[in-house]
């Protein structure tokens, strides 16, 4: 009896197929966990994190800038002001030659302590003294020739007092008589021309000996050497001296300007066709102080006040001077006054040139009742200098007025007041109107400094 295949191959095809659909529900199964674990770990993390940062953004845009301020305390009524100034020499002089030569012997160099009428430099001028001798010989020629002619005057003296008593008594005819008076008249005339000549070559020698004499350079009143231009052999016109230079730091001239000229060591001269001086003689003892005072500070400072002075070349040492003169008139184009002030150097060892600090004690600008605030919180609105100020925590912009500038303290003369409150720092977040959250510093710094 045959057997049929067909119900077996029936159920291997619905095995089969079981089999197939189990296949594709763990498939299934395994997507959704996949899917699961990327919404888990991976959308819904970056989700939270976008979520805070548009939180974050839009807390901080609603959010007060917080900004520094500063209370506003009066500023002292009196108080010290300190300027720059510049050493000056008491007398300074260049001293140039007046004769032309050669440098025959240079008896001083820079630092040489000298005094008045003491030998600097020799000239060599050989033409200067063939002037004198042949105004020695013109004066002898002349003084002869006075001489001769004064013996001419004699003998017609003579002839006319003959000639006068003769022509008396009618020996020799009236014309004759005055043929001879006239000689004597002409040899007198003679004589006064030849008297005048004389007198004119010793002028002239006495002139020459004097320029001679500027062969020996002499100091004009004692003092330091700061200055030599020149060496031996060099040549000299009587516009200054040419060679070598050989010079302190310091001006050359009488005093020039507040701040003083600074010239550097071993430098090349003008030269002699160019007028450079042969010495410059500076008396430092005592020295000379120029400060400019600004304007608002002018009234303050007074002949015989006394002031502080501090050189950079001696820190932490105090020394005193004395106002001596001041110029009575502000300098528009600086809008200060200048000052001098004198103070002692007997050692020397303060120089011209010297850069100082002066500082004069219980001065007030503007009045007094100004406020003191610091550099940075000053900006410029409208053209004019203002200030942040805060009123119920809003900003309000102020134009002030601005007085002395101290580097990290401005005054302030008109604007602000005491216990006004401004912003330390202006920045881009600090706007007009805009409501912000006042910080002050934990320091006592937010009391502005006393200058």
């Amino acid at each position: 009896m045959a057997i049929s295949n067909e119900p077996i191959a029936g159920v291997a095809a619905a095995r089969d197929k079981g089999h197939s659909a189990k296949h594709w529900v763990l498939f299934l199964l395994l997507l959704l966990v996949v899917a699961g674990l990327i919404v888990r770990f991976v959308w819904l993390p970056r989700r939270e994190e976008d979520r805070e940062v548009v939180l974050a953004a839009k807390q901080q845009s609603q959010a007060k800038p917080s900004v520094e301020v500063l209370k506003l305390v009066a500023a002292p009524g009196a108080r010290d002001l300190t300027v720059p100034g510049t050493a000056l020499a008491y007398t300074e002089a260049s001293i140039y030659a007046r004769s032309s030569g050669y440098v025959k012997r240079r008896l001083v160099d820079i630092g040489d302590f000298v005094r008045q009428g003491q030998l600097l430099a020799v000239i060599d001028a050989p033409e200067l003294d063939q002037q004198v001798a042949q105004a020695r010989s013109v004066l002898a020629q002349s003084e002869a020739a006075l001489a001769q002619m004064a013996a001419q005057e004699h003998l017609a003296q003579l002839n006319w007092d003959r000639y006068k008593v003769l022509v008396a008594k009618g020996v020799f005819s009236k014309q004759d008589g005055d043929n001879q008076e006239a000689t004597l008249q002409v040899a007198q005339a003679n004589v006064n021309a030849a008297r005048s000549t004389v007198e004119a070559n010793r002028d002239n020698l006495q002139r020459e000996i004097v320029m001679q004499q500027y062969e020996r350079v002499t100091a004009p009143f004692s003092g330091v050497v700061t200055a030599r231009n020149v060496d031996v052999g060099t040549l000299i016109s009587p516009q200054g001296g040419g060679g070598s230079q050989l010079t302190s730091a310091g001006g050359s001239g009488n005093n020039s300007g507040a701040s003083g000229t600074a010239s550097s060591a071993a430098a090349p001269s003008t030269g002699g066709a160019q007028g450079g001086a042969m010495f410059t003689v500076a008396t430092i003892e005592p020295l000379r102080i120029l400060v400019s005072v600004p304007e608002p500070y002018a009234p303050f400072v007074h002949v015989k006040q006394k002031v502080g002075l501090t050189f950079e070349q001696f820190p932490g040492r105090k020394f005193e001077g004395v106002v001596t003169r001041t110029s009575s008139s502000i300098d528009p184009n600086t809008r200060t006054l200048l000052v001098e002030a004198q103070t002692s150097n007997p050692d020397g060892h303060l120089m011209p040139g010297n850069y100082v600090l002066a500082t004069f004690t219980a001065v007030q600008a503007g009045g007094g009742g100004g406020v003191f605030i610091p550099g940075e919180a000053i900006v410029v609105r409208n053209g004019q200098p203002a200030v942040a100020t805060v009123v119920d925590n809003r900003v309000q912009f102020k134009p002030i007025q601005i007085g002395r500038d101290y580097g990290d303290q401005t005054e302030v003369l008109a604007g602000l007041k005491p216990d006004d409150i401004i912003v330390r720092t202006v920045t881009d977040k600090v706007q007009e109107n805009v409501e912000i959250e006042p910080r002050y510093r934990a320091e006592k710094a937010d009391t502005p400094k006393r200058p």
